[in-house]
């Protein structure tokens, strides 16, 4: 049974990393494919990813995903996961108010760390964690995985080697539409208690980075954000209801440090988008854009073009051996999907670890976390008073 993984291509016994994953639902599936098939596709991987245990707060349910999965064993207290000696890699896929605890005692027993995003419930509890793990020493990374999208990759690259100029603005969205029946019940990404927030943490977030990522330090902003369902359902009882606590929407103005200025919005309730984040940004040679429902094609104008008789908008297929990871995956033509960009982040992050390799600037270091928390909050102090909000680290 595919017995060369775990092996190098001249048959050494590869390093192996063992894995502790918080969270079996929709991340925590994500990341235990990505740590099942990296090998696959990797070959060879900078490490063999050991699936050491997977922890939740329900026996039954982390029983069948360990058995699913195929990690060894599993908890339901979280602190016995980051204090296993098996453990080397502690990947935190839980809830947002489960983020800052379990990372901050991970690093105290040396763990490496994979948090997913947001970094944290707030600012404060983002800059805790990170002050954690620069006091530890230890590999950390936050899970923005778009910036693992081999088409985000290649918009950075044209970026970077100013094939659109000086950049002046980026415009993003983010919109789904899982919540906009009011029937639909008060689940954890609506409570402000374990979610922190609504669309701005749970999909700000994503756009906020890519704007840093991409773009350059975020200057100031200016909000608005609004709750359209004000009182939803209770899952375990539909027929009592609570106030919703969180916005359903929000937009933002953006000014960057380097001059260009933006717009960024998200929500959950837009009807017909299902997973609609795309982006924008415009130079003063030339523009691209990227949509996350089409994520194997960059669209592009006005780099390199010599003919004005047929200058326009091109779609770029990015699936060929010469981009971003594609050379590890299918032939040109063949492309890949969202779980993909899970891989990609893992993968890296080995290598990071492994190698002793800086995580940044491409992936997204606690820091990252801690400064997009820190616009989150912004925006939020921002859509509250009235004002404009300058960003302060």
């Amino acid at each position: 049974m595919l017995d060369f993984i775990g092996k190098s291509e001249g048959g050494e016994e590869l390093p192996k990393i063992g894995v502790g994953i918080l969270g079996y639902a929709f991340m925590g599936k994500a990341h235990s494919h990505a740590y099942i098939d990296l090998p696959i596709f990797f070959h060879p991987p900078p490490a063999k990813p050991i699936l050491v245990a997977i922890c939740g707060r329900n026996e039954k349910l982390v029983r069948e995903a360990a058995r699913r999965y195929g990690y060894k064993k599993y908890y339901t207290e979280w602190e016995n996961l980051v204090k296993d000696p098996e453990v080397q890699l502690f990947d935190n896929c839980a809830p947002h108010n489960m983020h800052a605890e379990p990372c901050i005692v991970a690093a105290e027993v040396g763990k490496h760390i994979l948090c997913e995003k947001p970094l944290a419930m707030n600012a404060n509890e983002a800059k805790r964690m990170l002050d954690a793990v620069n006091r530890a020493g230890v590999k950390h990374m936050v899970g923005f995985n778009y910036r693992f999208v081999p088409a985000v990759l290649l918009a950075k690259k044209l970026i970077e080697e100013g094939r659109l100029g000086r950049i002046r603005f980026f415009r993003a969205r983010y919109l789904q539409e899982w919540a906009r029946d009011p029937s639909f019940p008060l689940v954890w990404y609506l409570r402000k208690e374990i979610a922190g927030s609504g669309p701005i943490g749970g999909l700000g977030s994503h756009i906020i980075d890519l704007a840093r990522f991409l773009v350059g330090e975020i200057k100031s902003v200016s909000s608005m954000m609004t709750t359209f369902i004000r009182e939803r359902p209770l899952p375990e009882d539909p027929t009592k209801k609570e106030k919703v606590q969180v916005e359903d929407a929000f937009v933002a103005c953006i000014e960057f440090a380097n001059g260009a200025i933006g717009t960024v919005e998200a929500t959950y309730v837009a009807v017909g988008r299902k997973n609609y984040n795309n982006f924008e940004i415009n130079g003063e040679k030339g523009s691209i854009e990227f949509n996350l429902e089409r994520l194997n094609e960059l669209r592009v104008y006005g780099v390199d073009e010599s003919n004005k008789d047929i200058i326009g908008w091109r779609e770029v297929l990015v699936t060929e051996a010469h981009h971003p990871f594609i050379k590890f995956y299918w032939p040109q033509g063949h492309i890949i999907g969202w779980e993909h960009t899970f891989l990609n982040e893992i993968y890296y992050f080995l290598d990071c670890i492994v190698n002793d390799k800086d995580v940044g600037p491409y992936g997204a270091t606690f820091e990252d976390g801690y400064r997009c928390n820190v616009i989150l909050d912004a925006i939020i102090e921002s859509a509250k008073t009235g004002k404009r909000i300058a960003i302060q680290y």
